[in-house]
């Protein structure tokens, strides 16, 4: 959370020493009170929306929103497999995160890890038939609960809104190149724009 000028002013943090920017840094740009509340509630929106993903696919099949998404991922990927580098900037995790997932999926027989032929270093994790059987089978009560909790919540000139504020957003976070643009969106996007 971000705190506001309002809440140090109350709290035990001098107002004054918390608003001073060390000599030749930028002063602090506090949010104003609409900002503080448009940053909690959209910061409490994506945590409870998350939440309940990840919730509803571990009840119903067991599976973990961050795995679901690999599976997806491999999924549409060609021959159903990627690197593990790529898997892991497609999913915006980082390598060891991805390497950790991947044993746990290969546990359950979803995901097999393979040599990459073309770097003896590198691996490629392979989505098995199996674990395409259990994304399809996880898959209309994930899409369900996506509609359920935000679709069915939000008219169709919001459902735009919602799309044009989070590409505006996701071009600021992609732009400097230290995040790679998310697989997928790019061409959904385009898509679109030819409508």
């Amino acid at each position: 959370m971000v705190p506001s000028a309002s809440t140090l002013e109350h709290d035990s943090v001098d107002p004054a020493a918390a608003s001073d920017p060390p000599p030749g840094a930028a002063p602090v740009r506090w949010l104003d009170e609409a900002e503080q509340a448009t940053w909690r509630t959209f910061l409490s929106t994506v945590q409870l929306l998350l939440d309940r993903f990840d919730r509803q696919l571990q009840h119903d099949s067991g599976i973990v929103l961050t795995y679901y998404e690999m599976l997806v991922r491999l999924s549409e990927a060609p021959e159903r497999s990627l690197r593990m580098s790529e898997l892991a900037e497609s999913s915006l995790s980082s390598r060891s995160r991805v390497s950790h997932a991947v044993a746990r999926m290969e546990e359950r027989g979803w995901v097999r890890r393979q040599s990459c032929p073309t770097d003896g270093r590198g691996f490629i994790a392979v989505l098995t038939d199996a674990g395409h059987e259990a994304l399809a089978a996880a898959a209309p009560g994930h899409v369900e609960t996506v509609r359920d909790a935000l679709f069915d919540q939000l008219s169709p000139e919001q459902v735009d809104q919602l799309r044009s504020i989070s590409t505006t957003l996701l071009q600021h976070l992609t732009a400097t190149g230290s995040v790679p643009p998310v697989p997928g969106v790019q061409d959904v996007l385009a898509r679109l724009d030819q409508r």
